[in-house]
């Protein structure tokens, strides 16, 4: 991942140096349980921690140059890990084992971690949500379907269905993070032939997984999952940031990214207020759907193992990981900065709308004067077209029809857009993490 869209703790995680560490953490463990079964000296075997390298720099740049040769690089970190660890001790790492054993083990151990911190910013970014909704659950608002002004809403529904969307997707993360929070040490083509699956269950408990059933390779439908909760999230974020985006429009204007001090927003005219960061957010939404795909080709390997899916997960999995996070993080400040202009959305309502948005109200008003709906369709249809060629008020253009006998006192109630929001405590009272 780019600089720009790694987080740096998200980014450690991934980095060369957690990856050997993890490694070497499984290739230990895995001697410690092979010597408590008595298959390996535990005099020697007691050595491994306290020899044990430091996991920098220098020793991947090590591993790098022992790759050339090798052409392997888990042979080259093991190699290297021997060399440093020295004999007799050192000829215990990797023993029983195959490359998969210790790679998948690893690589499950890392995407837990990262998974972890999605859920936690994914939270964060459900409550920011809340917040807003609790904050704007009564402040009128034109609701839009097909982009066409429809009935009235508010800006704390929309915050809330954001908010119960994001809900969904970190309970799909929490299950993705527990189908992968496994790990395997079942040996080629996953057998158990040359170690007991004792040691498979010690390693796993003490790095917090659960030991799976596998072939030489942890089955990749998992990782896939991982990666469509990425994507999941990636998508609600993207719902967010198109609702913002098409707010923040200048005809519209009822709400807008928050701007700071010193901010351009447009290198040839001072005046823009464009919403960048949540055209950033729809843009690499695309990205995370993208990795997805590629996960989902990995699922099919032949027979017991290839080696297709390694290349393709080296850039996916990382990358996915850090972009979601990064996601998450920009989110979650627009949601918490977003301004809101509640008297714009009033204005749009009423007078921008010609009061259009209350058509359905006058229909219903008029089946319950006793015309038929279909007549009554066809004379709030006529006024409404009049209503916007005219330039004149929907409410007056009704008014005028003949057909139409209702009093100021029932037009007052039917253009009252507190009456059509008198439920939207529903909306909150979904929210049900508040209790």
């Amino acid at each position: 991942m780019i600089p720009r869209y790694a987080p740096k703790d998200v980014a450690a995680l991934f980095s060369d140096e957690h990856r050997f560490d993890t490694m070497l953490e499984v290739e230990i463990l895995a001697a410690e349980g092979l010597a408590a079964l008595g298959v390996l000296p535990n005099n020697e075997v007691a050595q491994l921690r306290p020899r044990r390298p430091v996991i920098d720099a220098d020793f991947v740049r090590e591993v790098e140059e022992r790759e050339l040769i090798t052409n392997h690089d888990t042979a080259a970190f093991v190699d290297l890990v021997q060399s440093r660890i020295g004999m007799p001790e050192g000829a215990w790492i990797h023993y029983g084992l195959t490359s998969s054993d210790v790679v998948d083990t690893a690589l499950c151990v890392t995407l837990t971690q990262a998974m972890d911190i999605v859920i936690v910013e994914a939270t964060a970014l459900r409550d920011a949500l809340t917040r807003r909704a609790q904050e704007a659950v009564s402040w009128p608002i034109t609701g839009r379907t097909h982009g066409m002004h429809a009935e009235p809403t508010t800006y704390g529904a929309k915050f809330a269905l954001f908010a119960l969307q994001v809900n969904r997707d970190i309970e799909r993360a929490k299950r993705a993070r527990d189908g992968i929070a496994v790990g395997k040490l079942s040996g080629a083509v996953g057998t158990y032939s040359n170690i007991n699956p004792s040691v498979e269950a010690y390693v796993c408990e003490r790095l917090g997984l659960t030991p799976v059933p596998a072939t030489q390779v942890i089955a990749r439908d998992r990782h896939a999952e991982v990666l469509y909760a990425c994507a999941a999230l990636g998508t609600a974020m993207e719902q967010f940031a198109l609702e913002v985006r098409h707010l923040a429009r200048s005809e519209v204007m009822e709400a807008q990214e928050p701007f700071a001090a010193g901010q351009k927003g447009s290198s040839a005219m001072p005046h823009k207020r464009n919403p960048v960061l949540s055209e950033r957010l729809c843009g690499l939404s695309r990205v995370l759907r993208g990795y997805l795909l590629a996960g989902l080709e990995d699922v099919a390997l032949w027979h017991e193992r290839d080696i297709s899916h390694s290349s393709v997960e080296r850039v996916i999995l990382p990358d996915a990981l850090q972009l979601t996070v990064y996601m998450l993080r920009k989110a979650t400040g627009l949601a918490d900065g977003l301004v809101l202009f509640p008297e714009r959305a009033l204005e749009n309502l009423h007078v921008g709308t010609q009061g259009l948005v209350f058509s359905q109200s006058v229909l219903l008003a008029l089946v319950e004067q006793g015309l038929s709906r279909d007549d009554a369709y066809r004379i709030v249809q006529s006024a409404a077209r009049n209503a916007v060629e005219q330039r004149r008020p929907f409410r007056e253009v009704v008014a005028e029809d003949e057909a139409v006998t209702l009093d100021e006192a029932a037009f007052d109630r039917i253009f009252d857009a507190t009456r059509m929001l008198a439920h939207q405590q529903r909306f909150l009272d979904a929210l049900t993490w508040l209790a």
